[in-house]
């Protein structure tokens, strides 16, 4: 397994990965045609977007961003020090219960590292059960606070923050 920067040409593929994993999401209604298939080509631009791949499959990918929707919202450990936001964090439903999750984690930690980071952070919905347990497996403690996240007039989504010191 290779871990890269995503470039243009792993669009179309991530897309179709990430409809796959929004299919078989088991009622938890957190992503759809819109999130986060629209944020992959401005991740890319950016450079912020990393897959893991294997004989030119994507296996998993993950955003590593600077900064993030609600980081004022929760309160963090130490909000004066030097941190970056998991995002975007998704395994190829082929490749589902093999500790993908974990890995991609541990790979966001090392990279957040290497960047000067003093911790990585996330946002969770608090329906997402199975995220929530694959974070606080790999370390993570969950913050004080909830970030309400706007959708429409009908859908609110209640977040999580989680961090991690590296």
């Amino acid at each position: 397994m290779n871990l890269r920067m995503a470039n243009i040409d792993d669009l179309q593929q991530l897309k179709v990965v990430y409809e796959k994993i929004i299919y078989n999401m088991n009622n938890i209604n957190i992503w759809d045609e819109i999130y986060p298939c629209d944020f992959f080509l401005d991740d890319i631009k950016n450079n912020s977007l990393y897959i893991l791949e294997e004989d030119n499959e994507i296996i998993s990918a993950f955003a590593l961003c600077n900064s993030t929707e609600g980081e004022k919202c929760v309160n963090w450990e130490n909000k004066h020090v030097e941190a970056l936001y998991i995002d975007r964090l998704g395994v190829n439903v082929n490749y589902s219960r093999r500790g993908i999750g974990s890995i991609m984690i541990r790979n966001a930690i090392t990279l957040a590292k290497d960047k000067g980071a003093k911790y990585l952070r996330l946002f969770v919905v608090d329906i997402n059960k199975p995220a929530i347990n694959l974070y606080i497996k790999n370390g993570f403690k969950q913050v004080e606070g909830i970030y309400d996240k706007i959708i429409d007039d009908d859908i609110v989504l209640h977040e999580f923050g989680f961090e991690i010191k590296i």
